[in-house]
């Protein structure tokens, strides 16, 4: 395995900030052929030219200039190390790295997130599938999953699932459909063109059931892996399409469309999920007192 020497790294950094390998020695009280000598170390060991001479001075290369970068961002992160641990402000907007499942209304997604978009919260969003999510959950590269469902039983991560809230589910369509469908409902959904998530997602399963109980067959026109996607093709007049009860308001005002009826024995949840049992980030607080107090209320 290969390994970095942060100390030559760090001789590296002082000599490029400094401006020049003499006035580095000085500050870090090493004598010049002992600072040329690790810095060269590093040179070879990274298998490139860090430095190059320019007239009677040295400047780096633009490999050199790369390797600076990281040493830059590297150091920085340890001097915010140390003012964490010391209780010190860090000056910078603490990282939370978020995945979102794919099949969570991206509605509901942003409403989830509105307390975290602050100025002392940097985002780093990602969307995947949720078994994506949970491996990277499990690699430290995510600190929370926003999710339609809880943590898979058997999966072989480690999580827990945190439920956020519930809501009943409403059907929607473009207005010219809206109208032929609201008489009667729900039995005037027999036959009609519909827009649904795919058949793995807690939702499709709801719905599934909710039209067996009501001996209803919808004609399916498509099955939709991504919500706004099939948010966008209900807009469009492909079909009706089913979304949260909770972001009702905002659905119609953003596609334009209509509520064709509301079904409130189907439930869809949503999930904060975590490597640890009891969550500690401030911003992950935040989105589950908002989610609990206000949008799931």
């Amino acid at each position: 395995m290969d390994w970095l020497n942060y100390h030559h790294l760090l001789y590296f950094w002082t000599a490029v900030r400094e401006g020049g390998i003499a006035r580095a020695a000085e500050k870090l009280r090493l004598s010049h052929p002992t600072l040329s000598a690790q810095i060269r170390t590093l040179e070879e060991s990274l298998g490139e030219k860090l430095f190059q001479r320019k007239g009677r001075s040295l400047e780096p290369t633009e490999m050199g200039r790369v390797v600076y970068g990281y040493a830059d961002e590297i150091f920085g992160l340890g001097r915010e190390l140390l003012d964490v641990v010391r209780g010190r402000p860090t000056g910078r907007p603490q990282k939370l790295r978020i995945g979102v499942v794919d099949a969570l209304p991206k509605l509901v997604a942003r409403e989830l997130l509105a307390p975290a978009r602050g100025a002392q919260v940097r985002l780093v969003i990602s969307e995947a599938s949720p078994d994506e999510l949970l491996t990277g959950l499990a690699g430290h590269t995510l600190d929370l999953i926003l999710s339609d469902g809880p943590v898979p039983q058997g999966s072989a991560v480690r999580a827990f699932g945190h439920l956020l809230g519930e809501s009943g589910v409403t059907i929607f369509a473009a207005p010219r459909f809206a109208s032929r469908y609201k008489r009667g409902f729900p039995q005037s959904l027999d036959g009609a063109p519909f827009l649904l998530p795919t058949p793995d997602t807690a939702l499709r399963r709801s719905l599934d059931a909710w039209f067996e109980r009501l001996s209803v067959k919808p004609l399916i026109v498509a099955e939709v892996a991504d919500n706004a996607l099939l948010e966008s093709l209900g807009e469009d007049g492909d079909g009706l399409f089913p979304s949260s009860t909770a972001v009702e308001e905002h659905v119609a005002r953003r596609y334009g469309v209509e509520v064709v009826g509301r079904a409130p024995q189907v439930r869809s949840r949503f999930y904060a999920i975590s490597a640890q049992r009891r969550v500690t980030h401030p911003a992950v607080k935040a989105i589950q007192e908002a989610a609990r107090s206000a949008l799931f209320h």
